[in-house]
Protein backbone atom coordinates (compact mmCIF):
# COMPACT_ATOMS: atom_id res chain seq x y z
CA UNK A 1 0.00 0.00 0.00
CA UNK A 2 1.31 3.27 -0.79
CA UNK A 3 1.04 5.99 2.19
CA UNK A 4 -1.46 8.22 2.70
CA UNK A 5 0.65 11.79 1.58
CA UNK A 6 -2.14 13.94 3.85
CA UNK A 7 -1.37 11.51 6.97
CA UNK A 8 2.57 11.97 6.69
CA UNK A 9 1.95 15.35 6.28
CA UNK A 10 -0.26 16.14 9.28
CA UNK A 11 2.47 13.84 11.63
CA UNK A 12 5.01 15.78 9.88
CA UNK A 13 3.24 19.48 10.83
CA UNK A 14 2.38 18.33 14.05
CA UNK A 15 5.63 17.11 14.75
CA UNK A 16 7.41 20.58 14.21
CA UNK A 17 5.20 21.91 15.94
CA UNK A 18 5.68 19.98 19.14
CA UNK A 19 9.67 21.65 18.86
CA UNK A 20 10.62 23.77 21.41
CA UNK A 21 10.78 27.27 20.65
CA UNK A 22 14.92 27.43 20.13
CA UNK A 23 14.35 24.72 17.00
CA UNK A 24 11.64 26.96 15.12
CA UNK A 25 14.03 28.36 12.96
CA UNK A 26 15.15 24.95 11.72
CA UNK A 27 11.62 24.13 11.23
CA UNK A 28 11.23 23.81 7.68
CA UNK A 29 14.53 21.92 7.15
CA UNK A 30 12.90 19.06 10.20
CA UNK A 31 9.81 19.08 8.73
CA UNK A 32 11.30 18.01 5.53
CA UNK A 33 13.63 15.05 7.40
CA UNK A 34 10.31 14.37 9.13
CA UNK A 35 8.62 13.17 6.03
CA UNK A 36 11.48 11.32 4.36
CA UNK A 37 11.87 8.74 7.78
CA UNK A 38 7.86 8.79 7.85
CA UNK A 39 7.58 7.88 3.99
CA UNK A 40 10.68 5.03 4.44
CA UNK A 41 8.76 3.84 7.50
CA UNK A 42 5.84 3.75 6.12
CA UNK A 43 6.57 2.01 2.91
CA UNK A 44 8.45 -0.60 4.63
CA UNK A 45 5.34 -1.72 6.83
CA UNK A 46 2.65 -4.12 5.64
CA UNK A 47 -0.48 -1.91 5.86
CA UNK A 48 -4.01 -2.34 4.39
CA UNK A 49 -5.70 0.76 3.51
CA UNK A 50 -9.46 0.92 5.76
CA UNK A 51 -11.34 -0.09 2.88
CA UNK A 52 -9.48 -2.98 2.16
CA UNK A 53 -9.95 -3.96 5.58
CA UNK A 54 -13.26 -3.55 5.91
CA UNK A 55 -14.09 -5.84 2.39
CA UNK A 56 -11.36 -8.65 3.83
CA UNK A 57 -13.62 -8.19 7.39
CA UNK A 58 -17.17 -8.55 4.93
CA UNK A 59 -15.48 -11.82 2.94
CA UNK A 60 -14.50 -13.16 6.56
CA UNK A 61 -17.70 -12.67 8.50
CA UNK A 62 -19.58 -14.19 5.12
CA UNK A 63 -16.81 -17.10 5.10
CA UNK A 64 -17.75 -17.96 8.78
CA UNK A 65 -21.94 -17.81 8.26
CA UNK A 66 -21.62 -20.48 5.35
CA UNK A 67 -18.88 -22.84 7.86
CA UNK A 68 -21.31 -22.38 10.21
CA UNK A 69 -23.76 -23.43 8.53
CA UNK A 70 -21.86 -26.51 6.75
CA UNK A 71 -21.29 -27.46 10.31
CA UNK A 72 -25.09 -27.50 11.42
CA UNK A 73 -26.22 -29.40 8.49
CA UNK A 74 -22.78 -31.92 8.62
CA UNK A 75 -24.05 -32.30 11.83
CA UNK A 76 -27.26 -33.64 11.02
CA UNK A 77 -26.47 -36.14 8.17
CA UNK A 78 -24.41 -37.67 10.98
CA UNK A 79 -27.71 -37.64 12.91
CA UNK A 80 -29.68 -39.10 10.80
CA UNK A 81 -27.16 -41.88 9.00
Amino acid sequence: MRPDFQTIDDITRRLAAALPDELKTARTELESQFRVILEATFNRLDLVTREEFEIQRKVLARTREKLDELERKLAGTERSG
